[in-house]
């Protein structure tokens, strides 16, 4: 879901940096017929990332909700070579095409693969993070944000999907997720300590940066 003109979104892909080949396959597999596929990051998403990253020098990276491994892929392009990228999700048939195109990538063994539910798999995962990435199931949004800030490294990025949610976040009390999604932008904007906007790009992303 787009909140800007599909010509408008066009223009702006056009005009940053694009998808390497292998994560551009990934993509146009995943739309070619994939359960959900309206789930996959957009061109325009994949160039913020790779913006941050970049940016902030980004080597270590956790990510809620792997789906078709496309964003894991983009994000793995930009690490160095000891940089890792641990990916969670619980669905094993998505996850087995993802590691299918990892595989074909000569960045794939930087991505590491839990199949647990999110809740579950943070608790085995300690240290700091450079970038988090959320993704996942948006019931869970504010308690993945926990997590997050408790494992940001300093000067990291925390980056979450959907938070504009098709436009529902202007209607609380519509159902749990909007509820859940609403809460959690709450809690981001009233964070204090860290620099946060919240981009009206594709179905909306929320950036948090530790000050």
């Amino acid at each position: 879901m787009g909140l800007i003109s599909a010509e408008i979104e066009k223009y702006c892909i056009d005009h940053s940096t694009r998808p390497s080949a292998d994560a551009k396959a990934l993509e146009d597999h995943t739309r070619a017929g994939i359960h959900g596929s309206n789930m996959l990051i957009g061109e325009m998403e994949a160039s913020v990332l790779t913006f941050l990253i970049k940016l902030g020098k980004v080597k270590n990276i956790v990510e809620f909700g792997t789906y078709t491994g496309y964003s894991a892929l983009v994000m793995a392009e930009q690490i160095p070579a000891d940089g890792t990228v641990t990916t969670i999700d619980i669905n094993p048939a998505t996850t087995a095409i993802a590691k299918e195109y990892w595989a074909k990538s000569a960045h794939g063994k930087k991505i590491q693969q839990i199949l647990k539910p999110g809740l579950e798999a943070m608790k085995d995962l300690d240290g700091k993070y450079d970038l988090v990435f959320i993704d996942a199931d948006k019931n869970n949004y504010s308690n993945y944000l926990d997590w997050a800030l408790e494992h940001l490294s300093p000067n990291g990025f925390i980056v979450v999907d959907n938070t504009l949610w098709a436009g529902k976040i202007l209607t609380p009390g519509l159902d749990k997720q909007t509820d859940s999604i609403i809460a959690h932008n709450k809690k981001a904007r009233d964070l204090e300590g860290y620099t946060k906007t919240l981009l009206p790009i594709r179905d909306g992303m929320f950036l948090i940066q530790k000050n």
